[in-house]
């Protein structure tokens, strides 16, 4: 039986998210895997597994903020707002004023308001936004509000008029940036690209784009795709305690909690909710939150699994 955890992969562009999980599940023998935050086939980057019990942690990674690095190219704009897509237009972005960009990039910093990519995983009427769009539908998605706290500008390169585009095609010149992002979850940053290029008059989409941190946990410290046979998960204690934190329980609580009791008058010992229940030997209870005066256990975690 596989050993149950989180475990960091670093994705290869060119594969889905779900591909990765069927090879996980074929090197690990089990077909309880699961994976947090979706990354686009172009992509590369930080992917969370859960294995088997560890699954249910999955929940509460997905809501992690996220640092992405990417490349931003001004002057050409496509349907999927990335590299993927076809090229719909160019335009001379050669000139652009450094000050304007970055004024542009101040401008999608902070709380905003974003439109998801048209080619986006999001689900329409229970058929996901590309599936529709790929069939020629009108996708109409809503805009949501995310934070973005870091939008910073790390190099720019310019090419002039006739330097060929990412796909190959003749274009006016373009604008590269190489750029790095701290964002709430559900920021789309093919969006922010678009943005972008469209607030500066040009166009815009991402040429590249790699995920080094969900939360807590930083792409340096993932494996390979072909690593899967032989790495080990993060403990289930261990890596919950460093999403939500720590609540030290005695045996008795933890057995408590386990068989779906409160603990009553405790919620004074708790800094934070919700958080990862501990036990005294370093096992993940559950993760539990403050009922009034009492601690109670939302999501526990099968014994088995817990180490």
């Amino acid at each position: 039986m596989a050993v149950a955890g989180l475990m960091l992969v670093d994705k290869p562009g060119g594969i889905t998210s779900h591909d990765v999980v069927a090879r996980a599940r074929r090197a690990l023998g089990t077909r309880k895997i699961g994976h947090a935050g979706t990354l686009d086939p172009m992509a590369t980057g930080l992917l969370v597994l859960g294995v088997e019990g560890a699954t249910r942690l999955l929940t509460f990674v997905v809501g992690l903020d996220k640092t992405y690095e990417a490349t931003i190219r001004l002057g050409v704009a496509t349907t999927t707002d990335d590299a993927d897509g076809d090229v719909v237009s160019t335009t001379d972005a050669s000139s652009l004023p450094p000050a304007a960009i970055a004024d542009g990039i101040a401008a999608l910093t902070g709380r905003i308001s974003q439109v998801p990519s048209t080619y986006s995983a999001i689900k329409v009427d229970g058929r996901r936004a590309y599936d529709l769009a790929r069939s020629g539908e009108d996708v109409q998605l809503k805009a949501r509000d995310v934070t973005v706290t870091r939008f910073e500008l790390r190099a720019e390169r310019r090419g002039s008029a006739g330097s060929a585009t990412a796909d190959g095609a003749e274009a006016g010149g373009w604008v590269d940036l190489d750029v790095v992002v701290d964002c709430s979850s559900g920021t789309y940053i093919r969006s922010l690209a678009r943005d972008l290029g469209t607030a500066l008059g040009v166009g815009g989409h991402l040429t590249v784009l790699r995920r080094t941190r969900i939360g807590p946990f930083q792409v340096e410290t993932a494996t390979s795709i072909d690593g899967i046979a032989d790495a080990a998960p993060i403990d289930p204690a261990i890596a919950a305690g460093a999403i939500l934190g720590r609540f030290e329980v005695t045996a008795d609580e933890a057995r408590d909690l386990r068989h779906g009791k409160r603990l009553v008058g405790t919620a004074e010992r708790l800094a934070a909710e919700p958080v990862a229940a501990i036990d005294p030997q370093g096992a993940l209870v559950g993760i539990v939150e403050r009922r009034g005066a009492d601690v109670k256990s939302v999501m526990n975690m099968p014994e088995e699994a817990s180490r």
